[in-house]
């Protein structure tokens, strides 16, 4: 495998070739059965290079003689490929917009249709956006909440972020965007970190899945997948922005990222609600 390998420094330059990544993603796919192909090898580059650096290997050839020996090297590094990070309300705007446009919209044609309203947070992380949507269920649509049942599930490719989620445990940065109210309201000091009230966390649930297989999944009505996107290739963002289009019904609704739009064909399968926070109706 050696002659794939870049021999070149990553202390000062901190590049990886194309030939070093191809190298790497080989060991990934072997040892852990995580392909790096659908993302981006700008983004895959970006944070193998941490990784090395924190390694104090010098190429990558010496980081993939390091991932055939070390079992730990090997799991830090699925790890900071895969993680994203997130925040409570990241981005209050649009989950203003969401509390007093959509999910009005979604109650009332649920409760019309006599189903339950099942919500979707894809490439979860920490689940700070799932619990996030809990919070505004909890606080202002209690009456609704009685008459028409409602789902929240989270869905990562990672199981340990999942259980790390599931704990509901976090440091004080994850909370810089909420409301005094709402962190007495439902987080208690559990040490040096911030507990999660049981009444959200029994709100979700969290799945391990590949959001390329989002087409499989059961269908619902809201989809969340802010922030996410962005690490795909453009022929991966296609796939599953139509995954999510076949699981929505006409009317159902798409949040993406800030930086991210409906791109390709699928454009003709949404109509734009909000440009600016990147709220989308299937048509």
């Amino acid at each position: 495998m050696t002659q794939l390998l870049s021999g070149n420094s990553l202390v000062d330059s901190l590049e990886i070739s194309d030939d070093g990544l191809t190298a790497i993603s080989m060991i990934l796919d072997e040892r852990r059965n995580f392909s790096m192909s659908m993302y981006k090898d700008k983004c895959m580059k970006r944070r193998i290079a941490i990784r090395m650096r924190s390694c104090r290997c010098h190429n990558a050839t010496e980081y993939c003689n390091l991932l055939q020996q070390s079992e730990q090297e090997l799991d830090l590094l699925k790890k900071a490929l895969t993680i994203h990070v997130s925040q409570f309300f990241r981005n209050p705007s649009m989950f203003e917009k969401l509390q007093t446009v959509i999910l009005p919209h979604l109650f009332q044609k649920a409760a019309a249709e006599r189903k339950k309203l099942r919500c979707y947070s894809l490439g979860c992380a920490g689940g700070e956006e799932a619990y996030s949507l809990g919070i505004i269920l909890r606080e202002y649509y209690s009456r609704q909440l009685l008459y028409t049942p409602v789902e929240i599930c989270a869905f990562d490719i990672d199981s340990d972020i999942l259980h790390a989620a599931a704990r509901a445990e976090y440091n004080d940065d994850r909370l810089k965007d909420l409301s005094d109210s709402f962190r007495d309201r439902y987080f208690a000091p559990n040490g040096h970190r911030m507990q999660l009230s049981a009444e959200i966390r029994d709100m979700v649930s969290f799945h391990l899945h590949n959001i390329m297989d989002v087409a499989t999944f059961d269908p619902c009505q809201l989809v969340l997948c802010r922030n996410t996107l962005i690490y795909f290739t453009r022929q991966d963002q296609e796939k599953i922005l139509r995954g999510i289009a076949h699981i929505l019904p006409p009317g159902g609704i798409l949040v993406l990222g800030k930086s991210e739009t409906v791109v390709g064909e699928v454009r003709q399968l949404f109509a734009t609600i909000c440009p600016v926070e990147r709220l989308y109706r299937r048509l």
